[in-house]
């Protein structure tokens, strides 16, 4: 039995699609916080076991991880001590449950120096998965693509975008990321411990993804540099708060350190082709926005 936790959001819905073209869905469970949702209902009239089960509800864990041999644990939209400490109880009912295997998606900057504080909380679950006696695999994922989109915002309209200076990101389609965890969950214990980056196949600076704006639109795009203290500031200006602006910026700072920068095969080889580029993505938004 496998049991994919978070089933009902962007990614954990796409590895469970996937899963069920790999491995017969009587051997997959979801643990979801509502039942009630309509992708939960979905899985299970397709044979998916559906348990609601939630990181801050040790009994309700127990009940969805009930006879687990693998579980997956969908990183929660959380920061800070709190996003460690829902993992954690995660992995603790993982273990309690007897699985052989927990497998965790991580990011590829993971680490506890990071400049972007997810980034920090991965590294620590890591951790916690390193000391729980269990054999795990930490799916080290490259920075989501759709990131970087809403990061252009209104920009492909506009054909202006202003951000801070960055350095090149491994932009990764979740579709990708979902198929590559599917993979790895059919084929169990192919990876130990944290995987190598699963990354798209360039990494692009956002004067990089201008020029391609430029290719798909047709039209001249231009992006500008805002100091980090004028991007803090407009995000607040529009309702941010300063907690969550200052983690944005993080995504920024930590780029221009080259946190993001790595291109790997891996992905590639998981699903036997390229992977998305972020000009697809980017053909597609704008395909949607003017259709």
């Amino acid at each position: 039995m496998i049991i994919v936790t978070g089933a009902t959001g962007l990614l954990g819905r796409q590895i469970v699609e996937r899963l069920l073209t790999l491995v017969p869905a009587d051997r997959i469970g979801v643990s979801v916080r509502d039942p009630r949702k309509a992708q939960a209902r979905t899985f299970a009239e397709q044979g998916v076991r559906v348990r609601q089960g939630g990181f801050t509800d040790a009994a309700s864990l127990a009940h969805a991880f009930e006879g687990a041999t693998q579980v997956l644990i969908v990183s929660v939209d959380k920061m800070g001590d709190e996003a460690v400490r829902q993992h954690r109880a995660a992995i603790d009912g993982a273990v309690a449950a007897g699985a052989r295997r927990i497998l965790y998606t991580s990011h590829m900057g993971a680490d506890p120096s990071s400049r972007f504080q997810p980034c920090r909380d991965h590294a620590a679950t890591e951790e916690a998965l390193r000391a729980c006696g269990v054999p795990f695999t930490s799916l080290r994922n490259g920075f989501y693509a759709s990131s970087a989109l809403q990061f252009l915002g209104d920009g492909l309209r506009t054909g202006e975008v202003a951000l801070p200076a960055d350095g090149p990101v491994s932009w990764t389609a979740h579709a990708d990321l979902a198929d590559a965890a599917a993979a790895v969950l059919a084929d169990e214990g192919r990876f130990d411990g944290p995987t190598p980056p699963l990354t798209a196949g360039q990494a692009l600076t956002f004067d990089d993804i201008a020029r391609i704006a430029a290719d798909v639109t047709g039209r001249s795009f231009t992006r500008s540099t805002a100091t980090d203290d004028t991007f803090r500031q407009q995000l607040i200006g529009h309702g941010v708060p300063a907690g969550a602006a200052d983690q944005l910026l993080g995504v920024f700072t930590a780029a221009r350190a080259g946190e993001f920068a790595a291109v790997d095969p891996t992905l590639a080889k998981l699903l036997g082709r390229e992977p998305i580029a972020l000009s697809t993505a980017l053909k597609e938004l704008w395909l949607n926005s003017v259709s």
